[in-house]
């Protein structure tokens, strides 16, 4: 009978490297509408392990209105590397992230604009951030909710 071949010392499993989630900040001319569309992305998304998801909503002095300030700050805090996904409400909204966006030093580098509707935008993007996908996939997620039936 032959020897049994010694069996080459294994491996241990590779770990897969952590992937940041992607950021997502909610831009309303009203922080209480702002703040409401957040918890309720929270609350469909199932729970568990959520990407970081924070509104931006008035302005600083709790009036109607949006704030570049506030922009900024949730864009940064919600920052983790992977990029930072902004929806928005109304035109102005649209018009104040543009014109940080332009600016190039405001916001987190990889901060884009999502042309999606404001509430079901928010679920998709909180979904598709939370579940492991990149900024593409959380914008197209997002703007494909426009395509969402309700009749």
């Amino acid at each position: 009978m032959s020897p049994t071949p010694a069996e080459p010392p294994t491996e241990p499993p590779a770990v897969p490297p952590v992937v940041p989630p992607v950021g997502i900040v909610l831009v309303s001319h009203s922080a209480a509408v702002a703040t409401a569309v957040a918890e309720l992305a929270r609350g469909l998304a199932g729970g568990g392990d959520l990407a970081p998801l924070l509104p931006a909503g008035g302005t600083a002095d709790g009036g109607l209105g949006t704030s570049s300030e506030l922009i900024c700050e949730a864009a940064k805090a919600v920052d983790r590397g992977a990029g930072v996904a902004l929806l928005v409400d109304l035109g102005s909204a649209v018009l104040t992230v543009k014109a940080l966006l332009a600016e190039g030093d405001e916001l987190p580098e990889a901060a884009r604009l999502v042309d999606a509707p404001f509430v079901e935008g928010a679920v998709a993007a909180l979904v598709t951030a939370s579940a492991g996908g990149d900024l593409e996939a959380v914008v197209a997620a997002a703007s494909e909710a426009y395509s969402y039936r309700k009749e």
